[in-house]
């Protein structure tokens, strides 16, 4: 049994550890808040742990082998650092991290303290995703890809009354494009590779922060575009173009839906899918449970796919936003 501590008591971390839980595979053993009863009627929800409000004291625990992070953007690296440091794997909810810079010190320490390093890039992890990569064409049949993540956050309420929230907050590592577009560049890297250049086209709010944004990510025959936004609500679909038609699906944060329309042939056609988990963070709780528990040579080309991946993605998020001008305290550390 795999015991887990978590840092952040918000929703997501909830989602996270019923997910864990109910893999079979986890252990909640202890809670990080920096109040102690917010730590404390979280885990009451669960188990007997060890609550703190100390952060050194969750990181030297002995009852504890990986640490899932979800507190504000911009506190991941020193969290994450402080964790792998003290021997501990962990699980970083996305984005990881602010810069590239500070991933490549995070998985260099993980490597150091032969730990492991997971991005909570969920949707990478789903079987849904794995039947979407396999059933496209090879790469040179691709003509192009949109794709759409945009859903209004009630935490723009507080921006419209003059407010700062963290998840719109430059201090905090916040905006669009690190919350909902990290999503879709994540769905283009996983299912196309790394592009050769981007450019980003951001609508900046009061906070200085992205409140929605559309990137164009140039590949040598194509490019993909991602919409996305926290101001607003999208109901449009997601889609691939193909030399002879188009892949429509539902989103690519979640994948419930695909259906190929032959331009040749008339017909459509919809994908075989799994049958999704009620709990979104199910499917990568148990792929970082397989890394944690005796991975195989397999397991561990996988993982080191998964950092691949997470370097790629990073780049391009710091490249997209260096276009549009958005400028993290993050980005000028020395």
């Amino acid at each position: 049994m795999i015991k887990l501590g978590v840092i952040g008591t918000n929703w997501i971390s909830h989602q996270f550890v019923d997910g864990a839980l109910s893999s079979g595979k986890y252990q909640l053993t202890g809670v990080y808040s920096r109040k102690k009863e917010t730590a404390e009627a979280f885990a009451r929800q669960y188990t007997s742990c060890l609550v703190t409000e100390d952060l050194q004291e969750l990181v030297t625990s002995t009852v504890i082998d990986v640490i899932y992070i979800a507190s504000p953007n911009s506190l991941h690296y020193e969290q994450a650092k402080a964790a792998l440091s003290h021997g501990k794997s962990v699980i970083v909810e996305k984005p990881a991290v602010s810069t590239p810079e500070e991933l490549a010190d995070l998985i260099q320490l993980a490597n150091e303290n032969n730990v492991y390093f997971f991005e909570a890039a969920r949707n990478i992890h789903e079987a849904n995703f794995q039947r979407v990569r396999d059933a496209l064409p090879p790469i040179d049949q691709i003509q192009g890809a949109s794709f759409t993540y945009m859903k209004y956050s009630s935490r723009y309420d507080e921006v419209l009354a003059g407010n700062e929230p963290n998840i719109f907050s430059l201090k905090f590592s916040g905006g669009s494009l690190m919350d909902l577009g990290v999503y879709l560049v994540y769905a283009a890297v996983g299912l196309f590779g790394a592009p050769r250049d981007v450019d980003y086209f951001a609508q900046k709010i009061a906070t200085g922060v992205d409140g929605s944004g559309y990137g164009l990510l140039h590949y040598d025959t194509f490019d993909v575009v991602i919409h996305h936004g926290k101001t607003g609500d999208s109901f449009a679909k997601s889609e691939i173009y193909l030399a002879d038609g188009t892949v429509e699906l539902d989103g690519v944060n979640a994948i419930k839906e695909v259906v190929h329309y032959n331009r040749m042939t008339k017909e459509t056609n919809f994908l075989d899918l799994a049958k999704s988990h009620e709990n979104p963070l199910f499917e990568e709780a148990v792929d970082f449970a397989t890394i944690l528990q005796n991975p195989t040579k397999k397991d561990r080309e996988r993982y080191e796919s998964w950092l691949d991946s997470a370097r790629t993605v990073h780049q391009i998020l710091y490249k997209l936003r260096q276009k549009a001008g958005i400028v993290f305290p993050a980005d000028q550390k020395e």
